[in-house]
């Protein structure tokens, strides 16, 4: 179908949609080539097979491992299966209350999160992020770019729950912090979103922190605030001041997008019965390193007893099995 539109006269006429499209396709097109080549191989490896020649032995038993992780590869590809999965993300992390110790913990999953995206080949673009008073960060919000980054990181959306002795407390008491991640798609060129200036409040200041001595001197930073909805993003890593309020302007259209699309599930939910609460304390995944050493998501009730190997990004296992308890709802 997607083909056929292609190849109309008026295909173009309308840029930014034939853009969308020729995007879908070429992805299909990768789809199945990558399909058809499974198949081609499967092919040859059982005439190989047939052949029962022993000099050939080692040849057909190195494809069959590699043929045996394309599959793997592909079949766990089958878990994306959300209409964004492919896409970029953005990610934000926002501290609780709590002051020091929930802004240390903001920093610790902001650490967690890059070595995981390092791990994974993908691209990281730091767009804003606000210092703590004392240490760490009060927030923090990424650009993770590459295929199937959404996907991944859609696991990661809530609250997450820190249980430990604090570093900063005297009496070596126990503190739970919690802090708030935020994950959306990056589709702003592909959603349609209308918004009122008259509904945006727009700041410029200085920028802080990473990009360089020249964010200093001209308030190249944006904060636009939507007055409807409250909701309020910011981009200063750019010298451009044009270049961060574009950013900016796109986070704003994925976030309204996001909210409409859960004031519809709501609506669906409300049909069906369902009522779940959506407050600060409804944790999605508990770190515990102190009475004991534990990394619990109580959404699909996988666990480790090594916090400290998940705290270095080693998270795959946690999104795997939130993929597979997402597919079976």
């Amino acid at each position: 179908m997607l083909q056929l539109e292609a190849g109309a006269p008026d295909f173009w006429d309308d840029g930014d949609t034939a853009q969308q499209k020729m995007r879908e396709l070429s992805e299909i097109q990768s789809d199945i080539a990558q399909w058809e080549s499974l198949s081609g191989r499967l092919s040859d490896a059982l005439i190989l097979a047939e052949m029962e020649d022993d000099e050939l032995e080692k040849e057909l038993e190195k494809e069959t491992n590699a043929l045996t992780k394309t599959i793997d590869d592909l079949e766990f590809r089958t878990l994306f299966s959300g209409k964004f999965d492919k896409k970029s993300a953005y990610l934000a992390i926002h501290s609780g209350a709590g002051g020091t110790e929930s802004q240390d913990w903001a920093a610790m999953l902001r650490r967690m999160m890059l070595r995981w995206a390092e791990g994974h080949g993908f691209e990281i673009d730091t767009l804003d992020e606000t210092a703590g008073d004392e240490v760490g960060i009060k927030s923090t919000t990424f650009l993770i770019k590459g295929e199937f980054a959404y996907g991944w990181l859609r696991s990661e959306r809530g609250v997450h729950r820190l249980v430990r002795i604090s570093p900063f407390d005297s009496s070596a008491r126990r503190h739970t912090s919690f802090v708030k991640m935020e994950v959306w798609p990056d589709v702003a060129q592909e959603i349609e979103i209308e918004i009122d200036d008259n509904d945006l409040k727009i700041d410029r200041f200085k920028a802080s922190g990473a990009g360089g001595q020249h964010v200093q001197k001209n308030e190249t930073a944006i904060r636009i605030t939507h007055l409807p909805t409250g909701i309020v993003v910011s981009c200063q890593n750019q010298r451009s001041l044009t270049q961060n309020l574009e950013t900016a302007t796109n986070i704003l259209k994925v976030q309204l997008y996001e909210l409409e699309m859960q004031k519809q599930q709501e609506k669906i939910d409300a049909l069906k019965g369902d009522n779940v609460s959506a407050e600060w304390g409804n944790q999605i995944r508990s770190y515990v390193l102190h009475p004991y050493k534990m990394v619990k998501d109580h959404r699909t009730n996988h666990e480790t007893g090594d916090p400290s190997k998940v705290l270095d990004g080693d998270l795959d296992g946690f999104m795997e099995a939130y993929l597979r308890y997402t597919l079976g709802e």
